[in-house]
């Protein structure tokens, strides 16, 4: 049975430098799966808006998301291994806001 999943493209254009610099990098253009609605998920954290700035919910909502499903697809790997059982107590506390 197939896994139903969600897919997205994220593009990422670099702005601006803090650094003088003469070249900026190319825009990353980046399609991926994610088992989760990321767009109904940001829209939760603008109500809940953690942080007073609705503009970092968005931030984090995306991040936050993005990290863990790599995190879910690789719960085996040793790099994982002390933050998930952290992780799980996090998304709790998120999730009860």
């Amino acid at each position: 049975m197939e896994k139903r999943t969600n897919r997205y493209r994220f593009q990422l254009e670099y702005l601006s430098s803090s650094k003088e610099e003469t070249a900026l990098p190319e825009a990353l253009d980046l399609e991926f799966e994610n088992h989760d609605n990321i767009f109904q998920i940001v829209e939760i954290l603008k109500e809940k808006n953690p942080f007073g700035d609705e503009k970092q919910a968005v931030e984090f909502a995306i991040g936050l998301k993005m990290f863990s499903e790599i995190m879910i697809k690789n719960k085996s790997n040793p790099l994982f291994e002390e933050m998930l059982p952290a992780f799980r107590i996090f998304m709790r506390k998120l999730k009860s806001l």
